[in-house]
């Protein structure tokens, strides 16, 4: 008989499916790395993905960034604004959602209960640690595919073609002889894995705008949206 604890270290038939989807077959003496790639720290006692996310994020930055070079003569501005797209948690929140991994990721009840599968915090950092996984166990090129699989849909679209919002409504302001966009943190609500962010925005003689995400980083960037909208 299997034991509770065993079961713990054994990756679904589910969760086997949906990476060979992936093109991902994993070796028996690979098992743990992958389950911690799909586990969020409520997850009671087991490990989580949080140091496969550290790596799968720089493995993802040099991937998109060689696949940029590769596409465009763009120079190094634009060329870091399209990084900085595609590679954001936003971005890899949607790429995750296509590839429907939220029914995969081994959450406590709570945080489920919570809507952490669908969270684009958690999304955004299993898709990384995913891809940490995938390089520590299948190595860079195999990898390298796979970003450009999955990512292929958000690299031709337009992901950071367009001027940040932050970037334009700091060149209004700078336009318009105002002084520079000041962003302030109002309110944090929610546990860590579905957290809400309310910032508000305010350029001085001229108005404020307030928006609320998952990110500070989001919000921010909404907050700069509507205060365009607003004022622009």
């Amino acid at each position: 008989m299997t034991s509770g604890a065993d079961k713990r270290l054994q990756i679904n038939d589910d969760a086997r499916a949906f990476l060979g989807k992936l093109g991902i077959a994993p070796a028996d003496n690979d098992t743990a790395l992958w389950l911690e790639a799909l586990t969020h720290g409520s997850f009671g006692n087991a490990r989580d993905y949080e140091r496969l996310e550290f790596l799968g994020d720089r493995v993802l930055g040099l991937i998109v960034a060689e696949w940029l070079y590769e596409l465009t003569q763009s120079d190094e501005g634009a060329l870091a604004q399209r990084l900085n797209a595609l590679v954001s948690r936003e971005t890899c929140a949607k790429v995750a959602r296509a590839i429907d991994l939220g029914p995969h990721i081994r959450l406590g009840k709570q945080a489920r209960d919570d809507g952490g599968a669908d969270s684009d915090n958690i999304l955004g950092d299993v898709m990384e640690a995913l891809l940490g996984a995938s390089f520590l166990t299948r190595g860079l090129e195999p990898t390298r595919a796979l970003v450009r699989e999955i990512w292929a849909d958000a690299v031709s679209g337009r992901a950071g073609r367009r001027k940040h919002p932050k970037s334009a409504l700091q060149e209004w302001a700078a336009g318009n002889r105002r002084k520079m966009p000041e962003y302030t943190l109002i309110d944090r609500s929610g546990p860590d894995h579905a957290a809400r962010f309310t910032v508000r925005v305010s350029i001085k003689g001229v108005g404020e705008a307030q928006a609320i995400a998952s990110s500070k980083q989001e919000a921010e960037k909404l907050a700069a949206e509507k205060f365009m909208e607003t004022y622009g």
